[in-house]
């Protein structure tokens, strides 16, 4: 039996990209199979543990929850755009300060939810910090040093 494939047309970190995709495929295969960014991990593949985490058009979203052709004519961002000209993110910067990263499984999620949320509110609380990364899971931090990176790019920008 042949799969009917469907041209999409997005945007990811700035390059339009058009690619013909089987419509089973989620944004997540799309990104890491189809355009080679690695980034985005695969945690549970069901939207719990926020491990692909990206935003699209302003919103953060589970990658491993939307298909690809869901994302026709959107804009992604993943965490290979978040730094720009070889220059880290205030975000990049504070986790590896703080050492928020330590096996680094979860940090390419926690950095978009962090970003997603320093884009709709430039100085977050403590609270704030830890109510938007509630959805990515760390098992090696406590979380507590990924606030502090959170508040200290924060406080940078």
């Amino acid at each position: 039996m042949k799969v009917t494939k469907k041209r999409i047309s997005i945007t990811v970190n700035g390059e339009s990209y058009e690619r013909e995709v089987v419509p089973a495929t989620s944004l997540l295969d799309f990104l890491r199979t189809d355009l080679n960014l690695t980034g985005t991990k695969e945690g549970c593949g069901e939207g719990e543990c926020g491990a692909c985490a990206v935003i699209v058009n302003g919103r953060l979203v589970d990658s491993c929850l939307i298909l690809a052709v869901e994302a026709d004519g959107q804009k992604i961002q993943t965490v290979e755009g978040v730094s720009r000209n070889g220059r880290l993110h205030p975000l990049q910067k504070a986790f590896a300060e703080k050492g928020a990263a330590q096996c680094g499984f979860c940090t390419p999620g926690m950095i978009m939810a962090a970003k997603n949320l320093l884009d709709h509110n430039p100085k977050p609380t403590a609270e704030e910090a830890l109510k938007a990364i509630a959805g990515n899971l760390c098992r090696c931090t406590g979380y507590g040093s990924i606030v502090d990176a959170i508040l200290s790019a924060a406080k940078e920008r």
